[in-house]
């Protein structure tokens, strides 16, 4: 199956965000675009089998949900890292376990076990 619907979370500065959320989600990059002033204005993320856009602009609005396979584990790491955590890792009635948390300039961010 092809993938058709791509989160896109906006940043005022791409490569930091990069920086950030490889080393502390462990999205692996697959594409960087720079403009003319050699800004990193679009960057293509990969998560398993998905890709993730982020792009210039304001930060906030909808969060991101990104399942994965050791929620404790994941949230350990991006703790670390300098993850806001907005939610510690808690089991769900739906039997997801999850956990929030905040990207340096305020982008939300949700990780767990379910897989819809």
């Amino acid at each position: 199956m092809t993938q058709t619907v791509y989160a896109l979370v906006r940043y005022q500065d791409c490569a930091a965000a990069v920086d950030f959320l490889t080393s502390a989600f462990g999205f692996a990059v697959h594409e960087v675009s720079k403009n003319d002033e050699g800004v990193v204005n679009h960057v293509e993320l990969v998560a398993g089998d998905d890709k993730l856009m982020l792009g210039i602009g304001k930060p906030g609005g909808p969060g991101v949900y990104v399942a994965v396979e050791d929620v404790d584990a994941h949230h350990d790491h991006a703790k670390a890292a300098g993850a806001h955590i907005t939610m510690e890792p808690v089991d769900q009635p739906y039997g997801s376990r999850d956990y929030g948390c905040t990207d340096p300039e305020g982008n939300q961010w949700w990780f767990g076990t379910y897989r819809p």
